[in-house]
């Protein structure tokens, strides 16, 4: 895949090293803490900051911040530890040189298209859908429209599912941003306005449906993103299905428990995710891609 040297998206948010803290105080205890900070005792201690800051060089109100659990006011606390390695950092260049091809690719097929934030992180994230570690995977959240993806997540799709490659992560890439493009179009919504109105069983197969139609639209951006990049090369378009295959359904649940449960899958069958990337893919044709009334998934 020819992707170096290409723009690289501005909608970056590199969380790398940090960890979520929680979302901050209740109101009704940050009442309780400034009472306590003006009286007697309160005025003592922060006395005391102010020494220790002095001694140590710290700002007093970022050691006061820790000790409440404000962190740094952005719901993170830094790893001071953290050094990302060259290859982690060659792997962001090109999580946000796929996410600048997707903006160029749906800003030229959708009329206002909002373009998402990719938020990389590493181990343990905060988002608008909650927390979440490493071991969810990549994912996009709705209400806040941001991808969230920790990088290691490539190597693992590499030595874990044997399913690595450059064009292999851009389809990861892609799919999620396939789920927004769904957000935008109001289709995200309906699907989770399901949940409690009818059964599990029902309820999954809607969402196996949404998820089909990610990697549809993961198809049809990879059909326009080559006709104008040509970032493709031989083997690309096998790289994209052979991840399809390996993140499955039916292959996962047998390789972790060694049956198949269709009735609990929420994502789609190996055949299934390779079907519906290639008919994107196939057609560039977002019409052809309606998911939810296809005859046939």
């Amino acid at each position: 895949m020819k992707w170096q040297g290409r723009r690289q998206s501005g909608n970056i948010d590199d969380r790398r090293g940090k960890s979520g803290s929680g979302g901050g105080l209740n109101p009704m205890l940050i009442g309780t803490l400034v009472k306590f900070l003006f009286s007697k005792t309160g005025l003592v201690i922060i006395g005391l900051f102010l020494v220790i800051s002095f001694v140590t060089g710290n700002n007093p109100l970022s050691l006061l911040g820790n000790l409440l659990g404000g962190g740094t006011g952005q719901g993170f606390t830094t790893g001071t530890n953290y050094t990302p390695t060259a290859a982690e950092d060659e792997m962001a260049a090109f999580a946000a040189t796929i996410l600048a091809d997707t903006e160029d690719v749906w800003n030229r097929q959708l009329e206002n298209y909002r373009e998402p934030t990719l938020v990389l992180f590493s181990g343990a994230v905060s988002s608008a859908c909650g927390n979440a570690s490493s071991a969810t995977g990549p994912f996009y959240c709705p209400a806040d429209e941001k991808l969230y993806i920790d990088l290691s997540f490539f190597q693992d799709m590499e030595t874990k599912l044997k399913a690595g490659g450059d064009f292999a992560y851009a389809y990861v890439i892609a799919h999620e941003v396939g789920h927004h493009i769904q957000k935008i179009m109001g289709i995200t919504d309906q699907v989770h306005s399901l949940r409690g109105q009818v059964s599990e069983k029902e309820y999954n197969q809607n969402s196996v449906k949404l998820e089909l139609q990610a990697d549809f639209l993961a198809g049809v951006w990879a059909h326009h993103s080559q006709r104008v990049s040509g970032m493709m090369e031989a083997g690309d378009l096998e790289e994209a299905l052979n991840a399809a295959n390996a993140i499955g359904d039916d292959r996962l649940q047998k390789q972790a428990s060694g049956r198949v449960v269709p009735d609990s899958f929420t994502h789609g069958s190996s055949a299934q995710r390779m079907r519906w990337f290639k008919k994107g893919f196939d057609t560039g044709d977002l019409r052809q891609g309606d998911t939810f009334n296809a005859r046939d998934l």
